[in-house]
């Protein structure tokens, strides 16, 4: 009888030549998804150079690329899609772009040039969700694995810490829909990984609460080595790294007012994305009840556009008339068309409702590609 081969002390293993592997952090704006990157940071990912700068709502840091930020700001742009949209056709938009063999070449150029420092890297934006299917491709084609992780928090603390750090006037309805919006999708493109492991959702309080616990978990089921043969300094760092108190949110969707459908889609969503963070929780019938969620909430918007009509069309007289110098703000007929700062004075709410053929129609006015 032959003898059992020796079990590989993975300790002794050069992590340069640890298998490429490409974790992406995805998951609403404000729902720990900088934590998270920052754990993996510390746990020996790679995190690609130079990164956007720590500021006062983040002092901690992002653990963002900025390539990728820029590079994704410039895609949205491209696809009259917002980075908080709660249209489920903008989901069409910006796969419309990841499509674009260019796009892709730029990406997948843009991974292999970070592999030559480590060869687990992790990229987090929270505009990251708009392009998965790029990425996918993008890491697939370097001879990388593309591993998900999804960061949950209670849509409620979203709405509110999205409101208090970034002045965000668009109203609580629009910032539950587009919370609704991004994790419905989210959870739907990244279905793909359930067979081979490589897909997680994490709860932000569990992060807070015990995150050696959950980052450990999360580097067993992703199979990211350098979490598993973590250093005990890294582990230190971590305890540092992570202040229990960065939840101050703790408003409720009752205190949000939302529409009664809106506000029930909310809670049945958050309810079923909380059992995918739980061990063996992310299974067809889970997948199923999410599927049947979105296509309420698709049902949903469509009805709200179907009867705000006359909204969009008051909203678009004001932007005409703000262009010809009216409103009482002092122009007269035959004035120069206003320069683009004047534009950018419009409220954002009236500008992100107006369609999109109106907008490209005030850009060519003034002059302007974007």
């Amino acid at each position: 009888m032959s003898a059992e081969p020796a079990a590989v002390d993975r300790s002794e293993v050069d992590p340069s030549d640890y298998p490429r592997k490409v974790l992406f952090v995805a998951g609403a704006g404000r729902s720990g998804t900088s934590t998270m990157a920052g754990l993996m940071q510390i746990m020996g990912l790679h995190v690609p150079q130079p990164e956007v700068a720590a500021d006062e709502t983040n002092p901690k840091g992002f653990g963002e690329p900025r390539w990728v930020v820029e590079n994704h700001d410039r895609l949205l742009k491209e696809a009259g899609v917002q980075v908080s949209d709660a249209r489920p056709d903008a989901w069409f938009e910006t796969g419309r772009v990841s499509a674009r063999e260019p796009e892709r070449i730029r990406a997948t150029e843009w991974l292999e040039g970070h592999f030559a420092v480590g060869s687990e890297l992790v990229v987090k934006d929270p505009r990251l969700s708009w392009f998965l299917s790029l990425w996918r491709v993008a890491a697939i084609r370097t001879g990388a694995t593309p591993v998900f992780a999804t960061m949950l928090r209670p849509p409620a603390e979203v709405v509110g810490s999205k409101q208090a750090y970034y002045q965000n006037r668009l109203g609580s309805a629009h910032l539950a829909a587009s919370w609704l919006n991004m994790l419905l999708h989210t959870e739907r493109a990244t279905r793909e990984s359930v067979a081979d492991g490589g897909r997680v959702f994490v709860r932000y309080a569990d992060l807070l609460d015990d995150w050696t616990r959950i980052v450990m978990r999360t580097g067993e089921q992703l199979g990211l080595e350098h979490v598993l043969h973590a250093r005990s300094e890294a582990i230190r760092d971590g305890h540092r790294f992570v202040d229990p108190t960065l939840r101050r949110m703790t408003q409720t969707l009752d205190d949000l007012g939302l529409p009664p459908r809106l506000h029930e889609l909310t809670a049945q969503t958050w309810e079923e994305l909380n059992k995918l963070a739980e061990p063996g929780g992310d299974t067809a019938e889970v997948h199923a009840t999410l599927d049947q969620l979105r296509e309420g909430y698709v049902g949903l918007y469509e009805e709200a556009e179907a009867i705000s009509r006359s909204s969009v069309v008051a909203a678009e007289q004001r932007v005409r008339k703000q262009l010809k110098g009216g409103g009482g703000g002092g122009g007269h007929k035959g004035a120069p068309v206003p320069a683009p700062s004047r534009v950018e004075k419009i409220p954002h709410g009236v500008r992100a409702a107006v369609p999109g053929p109106v907008r490209r129609g005030v850009r060519k006015m003034l002059g302007r590609s974007r």
